[in-house]
């Protein structure tokens, strides 16, 4: 029986006159790689703020691991994690001083060997004693993830998480999140800008315009569906292009 990760049904969000996310529901499974996509501004970032807890959507329920998140959200929090290319370690901090802490805040068991593991994976090794204002943006993206892994996640999301990345250490990114990602049984949820990632890491495709959810299904469907033609390949890209374009 399929076990369900995440559920977000008829979640609604307004700031002021803007409505940033207006009646969208969709589910994760045990599993499986969710791709989010959007333009700028469509509501990703925020229906993944709801999802963490912190914002609180005015309409609609998060349910994760069957529980409502509102509920149970320290308890819940300890299995989640979170990457973004916006989301900045502590700058004075050394590489391995910031995954010291925040392991401890997930209470990782054996810690330093999970540090050591993920340093290494990441080949981020030589850097750990580097602060992190020192770190370029690109090792900074990959220290993230690292953080993002630490506490082996049941769900994790990563919200343009290879952005500042050289496209030879996005490929192998790609690689080793979803090597771990089997190996762990790891659900995520995943926003890129390059359709090339959301084609290589994901099963299946959400698609969300001026806050309301337009198109969803495995990114070979998307493109038949959406550019109308029998392709034998997926095309994000010009899905992308397309219904970013619809008003």
């Amino acid at each position: 029986m399929t076990k369900i990760i995440l559920e977000v049904k008829n979640l609604k969000k307004t700031f002021g006159q803007f409505v940033a996310i207006e009646d969208i529901s969709f589910s994760l499974e045990e599993g499986q790689i969710l791709g989010f996509l959007g333009p700028n501004g469509a509501g990703k970032s925020t229906t993944i703020y709801c999802i963490l807890g912190l914002v609180d959507p005015d309409f609609g329920s998060i349910n994760i691991f069957g529980e409502d998140v509102k509920k149970n959200r320290s308890e819940i929090l300890k299995q989640v994690n979170y990457a973004s290319a916006e989301y900045s370690l502590p700058w004075n901090l050394s590489l391995w001083e910031c995954l010291l802490v925040y392991g401890r805040l997930y209470e990782v068991w054996d810690l330093k060997k999970r540090i050591t593991e993920l340093l290494d994976v990441f080949e981020m090794s030589h850097l750990k004693t580097k602060a992190i204002r020192d770190l370029s943006f690109g090792q900074r993206a990959r220290g993230n993830l690292c953080k993002a892994l630490l506490n082996k996640p049941k769900l994790l999301l990563l919200d343009e998480p290879m952005a500042s990345m050289d496209p030879d250490v996005v490929d192998k990114g790609i690689s080793l999140i979803k090597q771990i990602q089997i190996e762990e049984k790891m659900s995520i949820l995943y926003t890129s800008h390059n359709m090339w990632e959301i084609e290589e890491m994901a099963s299946d495709v959400v698609f969300i315009n001026h806050g309301k959810i337009i198109a969803q299904g495995s990114p070979l469907q998307l493109t038949q569906q959406v550019l109308k033609g029998e392709a034998a390949e997926p095309n994000l890209r010009d899905v992308f292009i397309q219904l970013s374009r619809q008003q």
